[in-house]
């Protein structure tokens, strides 16, 4: 890109995400303008007025933004915006930070996508690739934004996780390994409830790659192998994504994998679960393919701590074993924290609901569950889906009352499981925080249920 006339970009967004492109865009000589509807937090306020860079909070003022040459949105402002908007109508470019940093960073990407498994995928891509002594970072959407790490110092590699609203503005975009886990309904209210809008989004991991670069991804998901054979034999381009695309001419190195391979493979991982297999699998295919020897990746594997708010084993109190599942914002999430529990387990469920249909897991919460609580500012719909099973429920809009309640449903041997299925910005900033509040209540239970 030609930086040498001052380019004017705009930032939507005061995040992480918005900030560490407004230093990356800085340094490398643009004016910059960072505008945010809602508050701006203090640290990244510090970081803004440290840089020299203008900012503006509570609003949008459009003649400063829609006299940018390029404005970079940060993932939570929706397309639907009435800036943005008037930003397509005008014909100026709309990207995400991952599209943006990606043009200043001379380091590969390995794109981890799909509805659940990425943080866990990423983090342990990461562990390994760190382990077997590459330069590598982590960012997307966890750690440090992509565009501060490069500002900063860029890596030879970068692991990214990916969600569906980074994939959407991601245009020219090129992984070097993408890993696709699966595609189930999630996020639908960003997607005009339609779930092959959805997909399509996350099918967008892959557009561009051609020869020299590789796929991994889950064969057995319901949705995945389908999507590919349109995109890659048919050259099918999905709508309505437009700036969607066929793969280049070829295609790249596909490597699917199915839950036997673990077996076959003979891996170890340590984390618990079915679906904590398939993360692990996809980590050691993109670990081999970016050159990591064998014996590494399998010791990272068997040594692999774990990721904050994913089956996260909290404490025993009483017998009762605390696990804090926060990060699971959707249905399918939760189903696969269920199926990994042994124990039976009142299971916390609720928040800020996505368009959710509660019947994929209701067969599972019958099986495994000896209560529910509730835990959201409005739980109607999860009475409506739950009640009926004649279980003990509880209903709660806080975490020491929901921790309450799940202390005088659990019984010693039993397991007290936040997967809640929802958002979490109903009751809490963000699924960070409710994780975070459950643990210390948690940690407050004596073990004769008292308050410690």
């Amino acid at each position: 890109m030609n930086t040498g006339k001052m380019r004017k970009i705009a930032i939507l967004g005061g995040g992480e995400s918005g900030v560490g492109t407004a230093i990356l865009a800085v340094k490398q000589g643009f004016r910059v303008f960072v505008s945010d509807s809602g508050a701006i937090k203090e640290n990244y306020r510090h970081a803004l007025q440290e840089k020299g860079i203008r900012w503006e909070e509570g609003g949008h003022t459009e003649e400063e933004i829609l006299s940018a040459d390029e404005v970079v949105k940060s993932p939570g402002v929706p397309d639907t915006a009435p800036v943005v908007r008037k930003l397509v109508a005008k014909g100026i470019p709309v990207v995400s930070e991952l599209e943006f940093a990606k043009r200043l960073s001379r380091g590969k990407t390995i794109c981890v996508t799909g509805s659940n498994g990425k943080t866990t995928t990423a983090t342990l891509i990461h562990y390994i690739m760190q382990r077997g002594g590459m330069d590598v970072g982590l960012a997307g959407n966890i750690e440090r934004s992509f565009a501060l790490q490069v500002a900063e110092g860029d890596h030879d590699w970068y692991v990214l996780e990916i969600s569906s609203f980074q994939l959407d503005n991601m245009f020219d975009f090129r992984a070097d390994i993408s890993v696709l886990m699966n595609i189930t309904p999630d996020h639908l209210d960003r997607y005009d409830f339609c779930l092959q809008h959805y997909i399509d989004s996350k099918m967008r991991v892959i557009q561009n790659q051609g020869p020299g670069q590789s796929l991994v991804y889950w064969r057995q998901d319901e949705h995945i192998e389908e999507e590919l054979r349109k995109r890659l034999v048919e050259g099918y381009a999905p709508q309505p994504t437009p700036s969607s695309k066929p793969a280049r001419e070829g295609r790249p190195t596909l490597c699917g994998f199915e839950d036997s391979d673990y077996e076959r493979l003979g891996l170890h991982f340590s984390q618990m679960g079915q679906h904590n297999k398939r993360n692990a699998l996809a980590a050691y295919l993109a670990t081999k393919i970016a050159g990591v020897d064998e014996g590494t990746i399998r010791q990272c594997l068997s040594d692999f701590p774990g990721v904050e708010h994913r089956l996260e084993r909290v404490a025993e109190k009483g017998g009762v074993l605390y696990v804090n599942d926060s990060k699971a914002t959707n249905v399918d999430a939760c189903r696969v924290a269920l199926l990994a529990m042994e124990r039976p387990t009142v299971l916390i469920v609720g928040g800020l609901d996505k368009g959710n249909d509660y019947s994929a897991i209701e067969p599972l919460v019958r099986q495994k569950c000896v209560g529910l609580v509730y835990l959201g500012a409005d739980n109607a719909k999860l009475h409506s889906a739950f009640d009926k099973l004649g279980l003990p429920v509880a209903d709660t809009d806080n975490m020491r009352d929901c921790v309450a309640a799940c202390q005088r449903m659990a019984k010693a041997g039993s397991v007290v499981l936040l997967s809640p299925c929802c958002a979490s910005f109903d009751l809490f900033h963000n699924m960070e925080e409710r994780g975070e509040q459950f643990k210390e209540c948690v940690r407050q239970v004596g073990v004769n249920g008292a308050k410690g």
